[in-house]
């Protein structure tokens, strides 16, 4: 596997496109972070940066994440959705779409989505997903961020339940696989930003679906059969006492039963 970025190479998969601007740095704090603080200084949306090392990478509910250089690929891309921002919780989701049609495509790794956003295969993580909201002279925008697994080795991993795409197979040019992500996150975005209802379509990479789930909140733990998604993107369980739906902001963990 060539795990080297190549911004220009990059640019003439994406050209014509969402995305105008493609930068690669060696390293960075983090990309979500850098970006954040480009598009508060005026950056036009449309910027893509990536690197293949993060020192300061983040996940969801402030934990922390990072790999050894030349191991991952974190990505952040800038938009400005027309859509209100009470409707942006749909974006992380629609990411993790993404990466999972552009990882299938480059690769063969058949992997899928454990709600509402872990890109992984037979359990095991290969990618984590970030999207924050960025307040702007110019109005509300937003950063879509993931960090992809790819030359990681099993003594590498942070967790026995981390892989990467070395692990699972794969010698697919990391700059092919990141390409066929940005251009089918360019598509899941711009079908979700005109309206279109991404309900079916994430449901079918959801491996979640048809599960026995434990869902922690807290210190409320709650245990039933996930059965669908509704349509602001929260978790719907079949419990014993009735229907409940859960928002991934309020859920610490979600397991199998």
């Amino acid at each position: 596997m060539n795990a080297h970025l190549d911004a220009d190479a990059l640019a003439l998969a994406c050209r014509g496109g969402l995305w105008r601007d493609i930068e690669v740095v060696a390293s960075t704090g983090s990309t979500n972070a850098d970006l954040a603080d480009a598009a508060r200084a005026g950056a036009e949306p449309g910027l893509v940066r990536l690197a293949e090392h993060q020192s300061a990478g983040r996940g969801r509910l402030a934990r922390t994440w990072e790999a050894p250089p030349g191991a991952s690929v974190a990505c952040s891309a800038l938009v400005a959705p027309a859509r209100g921002v009470e409707e942006w919780g749909w974006l992380s989701l629609l990411v993790g779409m993404a990466v999972v049609d552009g990882v299938r495509a480059a690769t063969g790794v058949q992997v899928g989505l454990k709600w509402p956003n872990d890109v992984g295969i037979h359990g095991r993580k290969l990618c984590g997903i970030l999207c924050e909201s960025v307040l702007t002279d110019a109005g509300p925008r937003a950063v879509l961020g993931f960090g992809l697994n790819t030359e990681l080795r099993a003594d590498e991993l942070p967790v026995p339940t981390a892989t990467s795409l070395r692990l699972e197979g794969s010698d697919a040019a990391v700059n092919g696989v990141v390409a066929a992500v940005l251009q089918s996150l360019e598509t899941w975005y711009t079908r979700w930003d005109a309206g279109a209802d991404l309900g079916a379509s994430y449901r079918q990479r959801c491996t979640t679906i048809g599960e026995e789930v434990s869902v922690q909140m807290g210190e409320e733990r709650v245990v039933g059969t996930a059965t669908g998604v509704a349509p602001d993107g929260a978790l719907v369980v079949a419990t014993a006492a009735g229907e409940r739906t859960f928002v991934a902001g309020d859920v610490t963990h979600l397991r199998p039963a």
